[in-house]
């Protein structure tokens, strides 16, 4: 899945709202190709092709094969809605959920499977708990009775499939 990644530049905030509600008022529920020439229009461009040649272009993204397999365990919300087979799928679902916990804070069992209930869809919270420690993406006591969050920056491919989801 190639993207073309342009930047929105929107000066004046509380201008760029206003022009868009009004144009959302007028027809029922736009598309994506209509909703993307609303918020160009409001953003001061004429459309989307003069907002793109009017912005410096950044690289076309390309999601890996396993990055592409893993947005397929997400639904709308971002929110994993089963489990995958492949590991490398599998652990780049389970850093979407690593962000939704607390960081540098001790987290109760219970509180750790509220986070995971709520960012899952599937049913089996403690797959992800167990998946999560040994990835190495939180640590629990030898008795379980506490939680962190291990922090870590990313790699690459994991901050690339992150992005996209949040895009989505």
């Amino acid at each position: 899945m190639a993207q073309d990644l342009t930047p929105l530049y929107i000066a004046d905030l509380s201008l760029f709202t206003k022009t868009l509600r009004r144009s959302l008022e007028a027809e029922p529920a736009p598309g994506h190709a209509k909703l993307m020439s609303l918020v160009a229009r409001a953003a001061g461009y004429k459309n989307t092709q003069h907002a793109k040649a009017q912005t410096q272009p950044t690289a076309t993204v390309r999601l890996s094969k396993d990055s592409q397999r893993a947005l397929r365990f997400m639904d709308a919300q971002g929110r994993m809605s089963g489990w995958p087979r492949r590991r490398q799928v599998q652990t780049l679902c389970l850093w979407a959920i690593w962000r939704f916990l607390p960081a540098k804070q001790d987290l109760s069992e219970a509180q750790v499977n509220a986070v995971l209930k709520a960012q899952s869809t599937f049913g089996d919270h403690v797959q992800i708990r167990r998946s999560l420690i040994e990835n190495g993406l939180m640590k629990r006591t030898i008795d379980g009775s506490v939680y962190r969050r291990i922090e870590r920056k990313p790699p690459d491919d994991v901050h690339l499939f992150l992005r996209t989801l949040l895009m989505r």
